[in-house]
């Protein structure tokens, strides 16, 4: 058993009495000495001084348990390791403050959770009142929100890269999609000096000391001439990406590096899917994605991922939103070519058909949906899943979905068979609980934010949480 050092604990106690160290050194049969040492934590408290505390006072022991200490120190953990604690701090320094000082710990815990709480209700309040705006001086925006809200801000559009990209395809002549890849090796052997070898762990591996990229073979051909043509667009258009980071980065270090990455897989899936050709195809295919990922031998996420982005002025293709789920609900990717609204609080409505993907595995879904505010969407939804290469390693599994406002519908294939003009065809979803004015969802999982609750213990309806 680990020795339990809770000095300050027990001075606090004998202090809240009234009593001196002798006083209770009396009550406890220890000479005041050996106390003195257990309050400057020199001496451990061991379980015969417990029961006298128990016996003498009726202490309940468990106010010194260890249990609760590692509780707290969790608790303190998640509470400091906000992006408004700027310092990290040592977990060493959080058990001395669980051991020694529970009631501040606890105290800053209790803070945290407040300061959490009167975020979200002032960022949902502001999402209600102007959609889109943010709540200001509340909190800061962590590195992938700036990137996405750039991303967001340029419609999910870079001509710059796009242009550029266009113009190294038509240079390399490779074909679309993946057969294009032969063509990306041989440009970054003799252009840049990099042989491509396909051996590697990671999907990507570049070494500039040995000027090689590394491949990993559990890649499908498709996903290898992806990471080709990403390698390709740091060396070929980093100034391009260098400049749009910084302007997206505002000055953060890590933003900018995210902002990279995000820029370069733009310019990836332009080279991949040349603009104008892309386009073409798209149209004259009614956007089948599936069909789509067969003519470039590519995968669901990475057309879904291209058919988003297609908003060149005076060339523009359905403008989509594009979102990855987790079957936990978490949104690891969301782009916008629309003004489609997405909620920073509470989670995503879970009437979307994003959600009821996982329950049919690869089996494309569609779903008119419509939003308080009487947008309805086209949404199409399936998931997508990549194995870990080796026995007992746990696969990515996703849902993606894609959407485009109502009035765009008739040019997708998957508009077939559905009632466009039928305004009772929609399902009604909201961007989060906490946002949504939907009076009766039965599905509600937290009541609206600034909305009084009328609360009647005699009945029970059967959506929860009946605002005023």
């Amino acid at each position: 058993m680990r020795k339990t050092f809770s000095g300050v604990r027990l001075k606090r106690l004998r202090e809240e009495r009234g009593m001196t160290q002798a006083a209770l050194a009396k009550a406890l049969d220890l000479s005041p000495s050996y106390l003195n040492q257990i309050e400057n934590n020199q001496r451990p408290l061991t379980v015969a001084v417990l029961l006298r505390l128990n016996a003498a006072f009726g202490v309940d022991v468990q106010l010194f348990a260890e249990d609760d200490e590692a509780r707290l120190i969790g608790e303190l953990k998640d509470a400091l390791s906000d992006p408004a604690v700027s310092d990290p701090i040592a977990t060493s320094e959080l058990r001395e403050i669980a051991s020694a000082m529970p009631a501040v710990g606890r105290a800053i815990v209790t803070l945290h959770r407040r300061y959490r709480q009167a975020a979200e209700r002032a960022e949902a309040l502001t999402a209600r009142l102007a959609p889109g705006a943010e709540a200001a001086g509340v909190l800061p925006l962590l590195p992938y929100e700036q990137v996405r809200d750039f991303f967001y801000a340029n419609h999910n559009y870079f001509h710059e890269l796009d242009a550029a990209a266009e113009r190294l395809a038509a240079r390399l002549g490779g074909g679309p999609g993946a057969a294009a890849a032969p063509a990306f090796a041989a440009r970054l052997e003799s252009a840049h000096g990099v042989r491509v070898t396909v051996d590697g762990e990671a999907d990507r591996l570049y070494r500039r000391s040995g000027d090689a990229l590394r491949l990993s073979p559990r890649m499908r051909p498709g996903q290898q001439a992806f990471q080709m043509a990403t390698q390709l667009a740091f060396l070929e258009a980093g100034d391009s990406l260098e400049r749009l980071a910084d302007e997206a980065a505002k000055g953060d270090r890590e933003t900018h590096a995210l902002a990279r990455i995000g820029l370069a897989h733009h310019f990836a899936g332009a080279l991949l899917m040349p603009y104008a050709g892309f386009l073409q195809n798209a149209e004259d295919r009614r956007y089948d994605i599936e069909r789509l990922g067969q003519l470039y031998g590519l995968g669901f996420e990475t057309i879904c991922h291209r058919l988003s982005t297609l908003q060149r002025p005076n060339a523009r293709g359905v403008p989509f939103v594009f979102v990855r789920v987790d079957r936990a609900g978490n949104i690891s990717k969301r782009q916008s070519a629309t003004d489609f609204h997405f909620s920073r609080v509470g989670g995503a409505c879970p009437l979307w058909n994003v959600y009821e993907a996982f329950a049919q595995p690869s089996r494309i879904l569609t779903q008119i949906a419509r939003m308080p505010d009487g947008r309805a969407y086209l949404w199409v939804a399936r998931t997508v899943s990549r194995p870990a290469g080796a026995y007992g390693a746990i696969p990515k599994t996703f849902a993606i979905a894609l959407g485009c406002d109502l009035r765009h519908a008739d040019r997708l294939v998957y508009a077939k068979g559905l009632d466009l003009a039928d305004p009772d065809a929609a399902t009604p979803i909201g961007a989060g609980c906490k946002v949504c004015e939907r009076p009766a969802c039965p599905q509600r999982a937290f009541p609206p934010v600034g909305r009084k609750l009328t609360i009647d213990e005699t009945s029970r309806a059967f959506a929860p949480y009946s605002a005023a």
